[in-house]
């Protein structure tokens, strides 16, 4: 065990009065969101179907058409529910206010349908009976799925299962005054671990309160990778830019929420600019880089798509298999470790398409044009991608996303370096979930990185993915990764 985390469970096993939930027993907020946004979809289109046996409409009679305005009337509710912020866990906390917000989102959505139907001069009389028995049904799902989470989500809140997991960077009187403050007033939204800080015992004592020093500055990035760690709290003034930039730099890989205190800054802004938790505002330094709904929308995405994928292409990985199994001895598929979210190590499937003796599971050494370690079988398969396949399973079991940066394997190399040797701030990349497909690869940059220039242009196409994601730009790239499959020239 390392000196962090050594000095952590010393501290616990001495002050058992601030118990610390391990981070495998942390819930997942964006996996909480995910699930209320895929039952209130279940819950609005089973309410739609229910209402439709009560009154029946004559020009929703066929089932492509009762399938999309069911789909429709769903997405916009959620849609609107999403605008008056209903998907976060505050929100979902607060259960009688959600029920009324549920009310009047289904009421706008299915006021739009009468609208529609209006504008299509659809007779309006069985339309009307028709949303009306949806909007009751609808409403009454939705409120008891929103009563049950409130209860759910209580009883994880007060056993410190929602709390954000936090580190203070920084000591001596700043760090006590906030720590103290948060205490009083944070309640059970953070869970903090401890400090870390670079200075003396005399200017920055190894404890305060019930919290320990940790480590320093060096030890922040794999201690916050290892814990989970959500929050990074600086509590340095800010007058001290040189520390406080030399930190920033080395925290921005991380896939966390970077604030600093405000409680001994003398410089005084509007309300609006600081985050605040319980009574203490923070400027916002570094946001992690997608909000925990859309986190759950990207987790939706993955599961529907993937899983409708596999059902379709099922044949295929059915003939591809065969083929695999009849070139050349071995398994048919290949099992690589690869680095995942939050540089985390995961198992990347594929199908094989190197001979078995030659096969290099390090991926030192990457495929080249008519590399003989490759089958004939798997030169086609490489080159059109389709080894790859059953990375689909990797998304349904959570490891791997639809769309994200590609995940890389550990020792891959550029010109005889280590990637992270050749990138500054390579590991940024790894702040979202790795994806089969992603923007670098369909804008040219797929296949071979012999040189410093193509994962250079690699991690900058990634990192300008992360900055700009949306559920659009991912379906965008999902249309656009056939033809580039067609177009790329350096896919071995």
């Amino acid at each position: 065990m390392s000196s962090p985390l050594r000095k952590l469970a010393e501290a616990q096993t001495r002050l058992r009065s601030v118990p610390v939930v391990a981070p495998d027993q942390i819930v997942s907020q964006p996996t909480v969101i995910a699930t209320v946004l895929a039952l209130d979809a279940a819950a609005l289109i089973g309410a739609g179907l229910v209402a439709f046996r009560a009154a029946p409409v004559e020009a929703f009679a066929e089932p492509p058409h009762l399938a999309l305005v069911l789909c429709a009337v769903a997405l916009l509710a959620i849609l609107i529910l999403r605008q008056r912020w209903g998907y976060t866990i505050p929100a979902l906390s607060r259960p009688l206010r959600q029920v009324v917000n549920c009310a009047f989102a289904l009421f706008l959505a299915l006021a739009a349908l009468l609208v529609g139907c209006v504008i299509a001069d659809t007779p309006i009389t069985p339309v009307r009976d028709f949303a009306g028995h949806w909007w009751l049904f609808g409403w009454l799902g939705c409120a008891a799925l929103r009563i049950g989470a409130g209860l759910v989500l209580s009883a994880w809140r007060k056993a410190g299962r929602l709390a954000r997991r936090t580190v203070i960077v920084g000591g001596g009187d700043a760090a006590e005054e906030l720590i103290a403050r948060l205490d009083r007033s944070a309640g059970d939204t953070i869970q903090i671990l401890g400090l870390f800080d670079d200075r003396d015992k005399e200017r920055s004592p190894e404890r305060i309160g019930a919290y320990v020093k940790l480590g320093r500055f060096d030890d922040l990035v794999s201690f916050c990778r290892e814990q989970r760690v959500d929050l990074l709290i600086i509590a340095l003034p800010l007058t001290a830019e040189t520390r406080i930039l030399q930190l920033l730099k080395m925290l921005w890989v991380l896939p966390v929420d970077v604030r600093i205190s405000a409680l001994s800054s003398k410089l005084k802004l509007r309300g609006r600019a600081y985050n605040y938790i319980g009574d203490v505002p923070f400027l916002p330094l570094f946001d992690k880089p997608m909000s925990d709904v859309a986190v759950a929308m990207k987790v939706i995405e993955d599961r529907v798509i993937s899983g409708l994928a596999l059902v379709v292409l099922s044949p295929l990985l059915a003939l591809i298999a065969l083929a695999v199994k009849l070139d050349s001895r071995g398994p048919v598929f290949f099992r690589q470790v690869r680095y995942g979210f939050n540089n985390e190590r995961i198992d990347v499937y594929k199908f094989r398409s190197m001979y078995v003796d030659m096969a290099d599971a390090a991926g030192i050494k990457q495929a080249t044009r008519d590399d003989p370690r490759v089958t004939r079988v798997g030169r086609f398969l490489r080159r059109s991608s389709l080894d790859e396949l059953p990375q689909l399973f990797n998304v349904l079991l959570g490891d791997l996303s639809l769309v994200g940066p590609r995940p890389h394997a550990l020792q891959a190399q550029a010109e005889g370096q280590i990637y992270d040797q050749v990138v500054e701030g390579y590991f940024a990349r790894h702040k979202v979930k790795p994806g089969i497909t992603g923007w670098a690869q369909i804008s040219g940059w797929r296949g071979e990185t012999d040189t410093v220039e193509k994962i250079e242009q690699r991690v900058a196409h990634d990192l300008f993915y992360i900055e700009n994601w949306s559920l659009m730009f991912d379906l965008r790239i999902l249309l656009q990764t056939p033809l580039s499959l067609i177009t790329t020239k350096n896919a071995y």
